[in-house]
């Protein structure tokens, strides 16, 4: 079967839900139909048609795969409820908001013989896919160390409110798990190495906000006529130290109220020969440290970059592929193991056992927090 040929249909209508929507088209693949939180809700966005329910949409026969990108709370039903249905299954980070939840579908996915997906789509940056394979070709050398952050600010006013707010929908952690997840996976496929240990210190830098009455999405703006004051325990910004499994050590900040930062994933690794640093707000470069040679800045460009990197690459140089295109890549490779029948031996995106490491990870920082100490960080 070709991709062309397969059919997605996509679950939640907000912000991600229509990238989720354009990315799936741009590989030809036809969306049959969308689900919101409401059957009105979902028409007025006008992505696709849309189905009254979950439970119509699964039972379209003509459905391969299905785009769960709804709030944390529901991912565990409904991806659970879609492998039952012999669906290939793409979802949102975080996976689930438990360490349990995620062991379980794993368990369930790998049993199924289903492809399955966590949408970590950084790793689908030309240039972060350029990183990899320097770092595995040994032009760095042995790799010492690992830091950076991911810095946002749209959460940076006490006005400022979106449902990642809420504990009983988003879990336990909020920035850690909306996007400090990104940046821990990502360290770990440029490095090949995984996170061993923890030492965290989370904060909650606006303990007070003014919930609006209605519902808001994801970066936008709210009614200021209607609030209600509301205490917040999740944490605004995080700082953790990491160490890795060969010994290297390694730092992260993460942010969503420092102001003027966007999107901003940062990751720099330190090596014994040289160094390479990227950063998703200039994701057409990256940075090359060398200690007896002029530093090198490398434009993405097919033309110079590795053949695996180069073949997530479209564009000519100075034509900006962004964050669309990298949700596209990854949906590329992972509709290919769908035209296949099955996953492959060893996918190159990451899959539910990707998705269950960083919630281990994430249970890891919060107990390191709490206790005020390092803690290891469980085996998948």
């Amino acid at each position: 079967m070709r991709i062309e040929e397969l059919k997605a249909a996509v679950v939640g209508t907000g912000f991600i839900g229509a990238v989720h929507v354009d990315a799936v088209r741009r590989l030809g693949v036809e969306v049959l139909g969308v689900v919101g939180s409401t059957p009105e809700r979902a028409r007025a966005k006008e992505l696709a048609p849309v189905y009254e329910s979950y439970e119509e949409l699964l039972a379209d026969e003509q459905v391969d795969v299905v785009h769960i990108t709804t709030p944390n709370h529901l991912h565990f039903p409904q991806v659970r409820d879609a492998l039952a249905a012999g669906k290939h299954v793409v979802c949102e980070k975080p996976l689930v908001r438990t360490a349990a939840e995620s062991s379980e579908l794993v368990a369930l996915a790998e049993r199924s013989g289903l492809v399955h997906c966590v949408n970590f789509h950084n790793r689908f940056y030309p240039l972060v896919q350029e990183m990899r394979e320097r770092v595995r070709a040994g032009e760095v050398g042995e790799v010492w160390n690992a830091h950076g952050g991911y810095l946002q600010d749209w959460l940076a006013r006490p006005t400022d409110w979106n449902w990642r707010l809420e504990p009983e929908k988003a879990g336990e952690l909020r920035t850690l798990g909306d996007i400090g997840t990104h940046w821990l996976d990502t360290a770990q496929f440029v490095t090949g190495l995984r996170v061993t240990e923890v030492l965290a210190d989370l904060s909650t830098a606006i303990p007070r906000r003014r919930r609006p009455r209605g519902e808001v999405e994801t970066f936008a703006g709210a009614d200021d006529s209607e609030r209600t004051e509301v205490e917040v325990a999740t944490e605004d910004l995080a700082h953790v130290l990491l160490r890795f499994e060969n010994g290297a050590r390694g730092s992260l900040v993460v942010s969503q109220v420092s102001m003027g930062r966007k999107n901003s994933l940062r990751l720099e690794v330190d090596g014994s020969e040289s160094a390479l640093a990227w950063d998703s707000e200039r994701h057409e470069e990256l940075w090359i440290g060398h200690r007896d040679e002029p530093n090198q800045v490398l434009l993405r460009n097919a033309a110079l970059m590795r053949p695996v990197a180069a073949a997530r690459s479209h564009l000519p140089v100075a034509h900006a592929e962004g964050f669309a295109d990298a949700f596209r890549e990854l949906y590329r490779a992972v509709y290919a193991d769908v035209a296949r029948g099955r996953p492959s031996d060893d996918p190159d995106y990451p899959t539910f056992r990707d998705g269950h490491v960083e919630q281990l990870l994430l249970e890891a920082v919060a107990l390191s927090d709490r206790d005020r100490r390092w803690m290891e960080v469980p085996l998948p």
